[in-house]
């Protein structure tokens, strides 16, 4: 028997140790929040995807009352710049989120179905998105989100 052994890298450091185009970014996220459509949960997320040819493409939360027909806003962000560029790979993605009249604490982290459509646009391109999660206590920022969906399932999953 063999072990697999995982490690996993997350860069932590606050807004003032962030890069200029980091913050440029994670403003693009903070005013997506603005945009949520939350009346449930009231936990209102915004996305900024930053593609390759330096546009920038912004996503919120958009819920449903019929759950799990809304969606978030890493997914609307990354499908509105893929329908917006289809051919042009993401470089950056940053998220925040917005609660109970402040942007919180802790990182804001994405689901599992949002880790596995990034991964996807990873596969999609063959490029590494880097990921920006916003707090107001401290930022992750992590290299692709493979790692944190590491053993994901992709297109190689589905050969025989």
């Amino acid at each position: 028997m063999k072990s697999l052994n995982l490690n996993t890298k997350i860069l932590v450091y606050n807004d003032v140790e962030a890069s200029e185009s980091i913050k440029k970014l994670i403003k693009f996220a903070k005013n997506a929040t603005k945009n949520a459509y939350a009346p449930y949960s009231h936990f209102q997320v915004g996305a900024a995807v930053m593609l390759t040819n330096g546009e920038i493409m912004t996503g919120s939360n958009q819920e449903n009352a019929a759950y799990p027909s809304g969606l978030c806003a890493e997914r609307v962000a990354l499908f509105n710049a893929n329908a917006q560029y289809p051919n042009t790979a993401v470089e950056v993605i940053a998220i925040a989120a917005f609660h109970d009249g402040e942007f919180t604490d802790v990182p804001c982290c994405p689901c599992g179905g949002c880790r596995q459509v990034i991964v996807e646009a990873e596969n999609r391109f063959d490029k590494a998105i880097k990921m920006i999660m916003y707090g107001k206590s401290k930022i992750y920022e992590v290299e692709s989100v493979k790692v944190l969906l590491p053993l994901s399932f992709g297109k190689e999953s589905l050969s025989e």
